[in-house]
C-alpha cells in the first residue's frame, strides 16, 4: 500500500485533502498597524525562558490587520478564492534572546482553517475570529490611499469585540513602524497524548520572510480600543501611549525558519 501524503492532516492516498500545501506560501496584503506603549511588565509576562524584554522600549505593542491574499507556489488558489483570501488581526512585541532583539507575535486571529493551520507551524498562536478593514477603492465613496482618508479596522471573537481603531492617512513615510520589524521568534508547542509528560514538541524558532516588496506606507493619525473578555487577555496590554499608525500594502513570501533551541522553554 502507498503512503500517505499530504503537508499537513489530513493524509490522504492523494493529498489533495490537506489543510495547507508545503510551503512556499506567497501573501499579497493591505495592512494597518497601530503602535503604542503599555506597561513592560504586562509584556514580560507573555515571555517564557529563556526570553527577555527588548532593552529599548521594551512596553512597544504593535496590533496590525491584515487584509491578505495568499498561495502556495503553484498559485492554483488564486483562482478558487475561498482557499486564498482571508484576514488576520495579530499582536506583536519585542524580546531579546541571546543578545539578539526579535519581534514575536503573543496573540493572533484568522477567519479561515487554513490560516490557523499555517500559523501553528509557524509558531503563530492563532485563534478563530472575526476581522473586518476598510478597502481602498479608486471609485465611489470608499478611501484612497491619500492624505486625509479614513479607514476603520475591528476584531472580535467568540461573539465579543476585543479591539477596534479608525486611523486617518497624513502623509507618505519612509518605514512602517519598529515593533514588527525584526525576524520572529515564536515557540513551537504540543502537549503530550499522555497526562503528565509536558510538552511531546517544545521548539524555539526564528523565522522571517524569504522575498518582501512594498509599496509606499503612510503615517497615520490613530484612535485605539481594546475591550475585556471572558476568554481573551488582550486588554491586559493596556494603551498607556500612542506612538504611530501606519498603512501598507505589501507582497512577502515565508519559506521556513531555523531551530534555536528544543525543550528549553519550561512551558506548561
Amino acid at each position: 500500500m502507498a503512503g500517505l501524503r499530504g503537508f499537513f492532516h489530513p493524509k490522504t492516498a492523494t493529498g489533495a485533502s490537506s489543510l495547507i500545501p508545503s510551503p512556499p506560501w506567497h501573501y499579497s496584503g493591505d495592512l494597518i498597524t497601530v503602535e503604542y506603549r503599555t506597561d513592560p511588565a504586562r509584556v514580560a509576562e507573555l515571555l517564557p525562558h529563556p526570553l527577555e524584554l527588548a532593552d529599548e522600549d521594551p512596553g512597544a505593542v504593535a496590533v496590525i490587520w491584515a487584509d491578505w491574499q495568499s498561495c502556495s507556489g503553484a498559485k492554483e488558489e488564486l483562482l478558487d478564492p475561498v482557499r486564498s483570501q482571508y484576514k488576520e488581526a495579530f499582536v506583536v512585541v519585542r524580546c531579546k534572546y541571546q543578545g539578539k532583539t526579535y519581534s514575536r507575535c503573543v496573540y493572533i486571529w484568522v477567519d479561515k482553517d487554513f490560516a490557523i493551520a499555517r500559523g501553528f507551524h509557524q509558531g503563530y498562536p492563532k485563534k478563530l475570529g472575526s476581522i473586518h478593514m476598510t478597502r481602498p477603492h479608486p471609485y465611489g465613496p470608499a478611501p484612497r490611499i491619500e492624505s486625509g482618508a479614513d479607514f476603520g479596522a475591528t476584531l472580535a471573537a467568540a461573539d465579543r469585540r476585543l479591539a477596534q481603531a479608525v486611523v486617518t492617512l497624513r502623509e507618505p513615510i519612509e518605514h512602517n513602524g519598529f515593533v514588527n520589524g525584526h525576524a520572529m521568534l515564536h515557540h513551537r508547542w504540543l502537549p503530550s497524548v499522555e497526562k503528565g509528560k509536558g510538552l511531546a514538541l517544545d521548539e524555539l524558532i526564528e523565522t522571517s520572510v524569504s522575498s518582501f516588496e512594498a509599496g509606499q506606507p503612510w503615517a497615520a493619525e490613530a484612535e485605539l480600543e481594546l475591550f475585556d473578555a471572558p476568554t481573551e487577555e488582550l486588554a491586559r496590554l493596556e494603551v498607556d501611549e500612542l506612538i504611530g499608525a501606519y498603512y501598507r500594502q505589501v507582497g512577502v513570501t515565508w519559506d521556513g525558519g531555523t531551530l534555536l533551541e528544543a525543550g528549553a522553554s519550561g512551558a506548561e
